[in-house]
């Protein structure tokens, strides 16, 4: 009996052994990680920071003037808040004018209608353009058409975005406002007009770029509002004729020096050359003062940031906060910072980017090596208690990540709750007023908590399969 005791107390214990070898995140990193997610529910910086962005420099358009003073905001922010080794890195990046924009249904039924320049649209002569509207509901519909149908006209896609928690409708809007305009010039249009990619019901209009691969537009591209939309559509409905006037005063300035922000928390001993990235975007459009794109994500990073810089003891690798330029018009921060940091990309263990506004995180996803999966379940149920479920491993991280994520980097994404944000997205309405705070505390936790244990554990991620592909306007990329 005593023998039969004896071999059961042994096996206990090597399965035990084995249990605590197989724990990708040890009890201590679980406790202080549990400890910083429920400080961060209780308050964070962020929202200060992000009034403080919003209404001392607000709109933030690469190039501009706002932009400039958005980058000296960031270097004394990040140095407030305690950061090391805060530096600007510079960037070249594209200097846009939205100028001014009319545009007005001259027949059947004369109505003026609420629109705005996407960004990179060149703007019209002097006398502007008038012609004949031709309409489509998509891509697929407009490559069918022939050289004859659009030849001197003006084509208008008629998607309808849809709403979605997770923002799911965006990406088919946005392929055709950054490639409707291409396909149209192929086929002789003159300018391109599109239903505002967005959900509002204000009649305000989405800009967003039109450039993809920054290849220069050549035709105007427009967007206007869903509800002024309605009323072209009604109009087309009619069987009669419809004739658009068009005015435009956008164009582009010399290429204008701006910058990369950084800051960090440096590691301690041997892991201290790995890093962990927290993301954001520092520009923004010029309508709004870019409050949830992305100055809440510039909150978040820097709020989670500063809650761990605050602990007693460093985190054994390299917390670096990087807030992007040039998101919006293309991601020439993302690509600068990856030519930059080419000798470290090996070195970037993890990213995680906020670029989806102030709603709380619902959801965990990833993309990491199969075999660092059981870190995500941990981790997962260590987010548990702030209500986020879990994803799947097919996580893109956000648009600054993608450089690298295509040269190997894993991600962490925090899925923020979307159902409202392209209700303002790129318009007018991006401001203060839309973000809640205790809304965005929770996204602060949500952060601050995946960071630290990121930055804690022995265990890394794998590294990702490179990329090469680039995505362009051809009919085979349309998905």
């Amino acid at each position: 009996m005593k023998n039969t005791m004896r071999l059961l107390f042994a096996t206990y214990v090597q399965l035990l052994a084995v249990a605590i070898q197989a724990q990708a995140i040890p009890d201590d990193v679980m406790q202080r990680a549990a400890t910083l997610r429920d400080n961060a529910m209780r308050g964070s910086e962020a929202y200060r920071i992000v009034e403080s962005l919003t209404m001392e420099v607000g709109p933030r358009s690469a190039g501009s003037a706002g932009d400039k003073a958005g980058v000296l905001w960031a270097v004394d922010m990040l140095k407030s808040l305690g950061l090391k080794n805060v530096r600007r890195e510079e960037v070249l990046v594209p200097h846009w004018d939205r100028g001014t924009i009319s545009v007005r249904i001259t027949s059947p039924f004369p109505q003026s209608l609420v629109a705005t320049s996407l960004g990179g649209s060149p703007g019209t002569a002097a006398e502007g353009i008038e012609a004949e509207v031709v309409r489509v509901e998509s891509l697929a519909e407009l490559r069918a058409l022939q050289s004859d149908d659009l030849q001197g006209r003006i084509v208008y896609i008629d998607h309808i975005m849809q709403r979605a928690k997770d923002g799911g409708g965006y990406s088919k809007a946005s392929r055709i406002r950054s490639c409707g305009h291409v396909v149209a010039a192929e086929r002789g249009a003159v300018a391109t007009i599109i239903r505002s990619a967005g959900t509002s019901t204000h009649r305000v209009a989405h800009t967003g770029s039109m450039l993809k691969n920054f290849i220069p537009a050549d035709i105007p591209g427009v967007a206007i509002s869903n509800s002024d939309a309605d009323l072209l559509s009604y109009q087309m409905r009619s069987g009669m004729p419809v004739m658009l006037r068009l005015h435009s005063t956008a164009r582009f300035l010399p290429d204008v020096v701006s910058a990369n922000v950084i800051g960090e928390i440096p590691g301690r001993g041997d892991d201290a050359d790995e890093i962990v990235l927290l993301a954001a975007h520092l520009d923004s459009w010029d309508l709004g003062t870019g409050a949830i794109d992305d100055g809440a994500g510039v909150a978040i990073v820097s709020a989670a940031a500063k809650l761990i810089l605050d602990l007693d003891e460093r985190p054994r690798r390299t917390i670096r906060v990087v807030l992007y330029a040039d998101e919006e018009f293309g991601g020439k921060g993302a690509k600068q910072y990856l030519k930059d940091h080419a000798d470290q990309v090996e070195n970037h263990i993890i990213g995680l980017e906020a670029d989806f506004g102030s709603g709380r995180v619902w959801r965990i996803a990833s993309q990491v090596a199969a075999g660092s999966l059981d870190i995500i379940d941990e981790l997962h149920r260590l987010l548990a208690p702030i209500n986020l479920e879990r994803g799947d491993n097919k996580a893109t991280g956000g648009a600054d990540l993608g450089p690298l994520r295509k040269a190997g980097m894993p991600v962490i994404g925090l899925t923020h709750d979307g159902t409202h944000y392209f209700d303002y997205h790129h318009t007018v309405d991006d401001t203060l007023d839309k973000i809640n705070r205790d809304d965005l505390n929770q996204s602060v936790a949500a952060y601050t908590t995946a960071a630290f244990v990121a930055a804690n554990i022995e265990q890394d991620f794998g590294r990702l399969p490179l990329i090469d592909k680039i995505t362009t306007c051809a009919a085979e990329d349309d998905k």
